[in-house]
């Protein structure tokens, strides 16, 4: 595994907090439980571990240098999902939290015949993508 962790920046964690909590929870992602750590405003979901050694992970927080949170053009997380229907819901509950399309749920042949995403940035503009591979266009018709 390549990745510990991914820390996003945020302006508003309270808000972030919800926003994420309801996109990841559509995935299946749940919060990291920190029990015994102070994390300040950081927040995490994924997989956390003996304090950290076992992780895998996204946090959010404030940026440390104390200046605004803003994307990076080119920056983005993509998370995986397990089923077409949770791509979509990732992407109908973020809009709903204040995100924004960058791309709706679909098949993308221009990837691969597999590749089923949707594309949004959160409320601080961080771009998001859920990713679903595995399933065939034809496979999902009455679906």
């Amino acid at each position: 595994m390549m990745f510990a962790y991914i820390c996003l920046g945020t302006n508003d964690p309270k808000r972030s907090q919800v926003f994420y909590d309801a996109v990841l929870g559509a995935l299946g992602i749940r919060r990291c439980l920190t029990p015994g750590e102070d994390f300040g405003d950081w927040v995490g979901w994924g997989h956390y571990e003996r304090h950290g050694e076992d992780q895998l992970a996204l946090w959010l927080c404030p940026p440390l240098d104390g200046q605004p949170a803003h994307s990076g053009n080119g920056t983005m997380v993509a998370l995986k999902a397990q089923s077409l229907q949770q791509v979509d819901e990732f992407h109908r509950v973020a809009l709903e939290l204040g995100g924004r399309c960058e791309g709706p749920p679909s098949f993308r042949p221009q990837y691969n015949a597999d590749f089923y995403a949707a594309y949004l940035r959160d409320p601080d503009g961080n771009k998001l993508a859920a990713v679903c591979r595995g399933i065939l266009p034809n496979a999902t018709e009455g679906r």
